[in-house]
């Protein structure tokens, strides 16, 4: 059975507040978002931002880590085929909205208002995870203006004043927490993305894992000079921070790599007793692993023990 794929957009902007979601109406009254059929030859992406422009007038620009799937069948005669939609998501920059012949007008609304006029009973559930992610989105970038502004309130400041955000999406179910940003780290802006991000990857892999699909953060957001371990003052100024990203993410499980990080949310002192641990804390399963550093730095039975954590992580992932 042929599937067929089409590929588009949430656009979506803040009104006193409150976000809403551009929505366009086709000539039944029915309720549709910009998007069409993916051609030949077109990646999703592409097709996407095609179909964006040729039905509301908009050039955009995708924000990371968000997709969502709509499955559902289309009757062609007596037959049912199978569809995919695959929506993106963006904020509304510049430009004005201009419709093509397809659709007979367009309208901002809010989850109420979407709600009020969807008439497909199953995209409910796709509306309210939309809705309720760019409302996570907008709290994590308040934070991170917050969060990055912290160097310039310190005279003694002694970090890396360049702020490195937690990287992935903002409704994952796994969040991993480190130590601190590395030297590569401080350069691309990005956690682990270094040789002990390379670690991270293949215990990923052990425990059948995804790193796209989990929200990857430290303790602590900017380098410490010479890699050196972030004070005890430190911690505590970033940790009001660190919890607040947890409230938004919501995470149901959070991998703890080293020390500092289950000390800081544990209060545990050596991962080296602890680890493949977990514990249950405030609703959240926290679970205890060495850091990729010190796989890197120490004998190979360290990562040895650190491949035997991710398979217990793996195992309990799936009860």
């Amino acid at each position: 059975m042929t599937l067929e794929q089409s590929a588009g957009a949430c656009i979506y902007r803040i009104d006193n507040g409150r976000p809403q979601i551009l929505f366009l109406l086709q000539k039944s009254g029915r309720l549709d978002t910009p998007k069409g059929h993916v051609e030949r030859g077109e990646s999703l992406e592409e097709a996407a931002k095609r179909e964006i422009f040729e039905e509301s007038g908009l050039k955009v620009e995708f924000l990371p880590h968000f997709k969502e799937e709509i499955r559902y069948f289309v009757r062609k005669g007596k037959r049912k085929i199978p569809k995919l939609v695959t929506l993106f998501l963006a904020k509304m920059g510049g430009g004005k909205v201009k419709i093509s012949h397809e659709h007979k007008a367009y309208k901002w609304l809010d989850l109420d208002g979407a709600l009020e006029l969807n008439t497909f009973k199953d995209l409910e559930r796709h509306l309210r995870r939309m809705f309720e992610y760019v409302g996570r989105l907008e709290r994590m970038e308040e934070l991170n203006r917050e969060y990055a502004s912290l160097p310039s309130k310190h005279r003694d400041w002694d970090l890396s004043k360049t702020f490195v955000p937690g990287d992935g999406p903002l409704d994952a179910k796994i969040m991993l927490i480190g130590q601190a940003p590395g030297a590569n780290e401080d350069i691309l802006k990005k956690p682990f993305v270094g040789r002990s991000g390379k670690v991270l990857d293949r215990m990923f892999k052990t425990a059948g894992l995804s790193r796209e699909k989990i929200y990857i953060t430290s303790c602590v957001q900017f380098f410490p000079p010479k890699n050196r371990g972030p004070t005890d003052r430190e911690i505590a100024e970033c940790k009001q921070f660190l919890m607040r990203q947890i409230a938004i993410v919501k995470p149901k499980s959070v991998i703890l790599v080293g020390n500092f990080a289950t000390n800081n949310l544990l209060g545990f002192d050596k991962v080296s007793q602890n680890h493949g641990k977990s514990i249950k804390k405030d609703g959240v399963s926290y679970f205890i692993t060495f850091h990729p550093a010190m796989a890197l730095r120490s004998s190979k039975k360290v990562a040895a023990l650190m491949e035997q954590d991710f398979k217990l992580l793996k195992e309990r992932l799936l009860s």
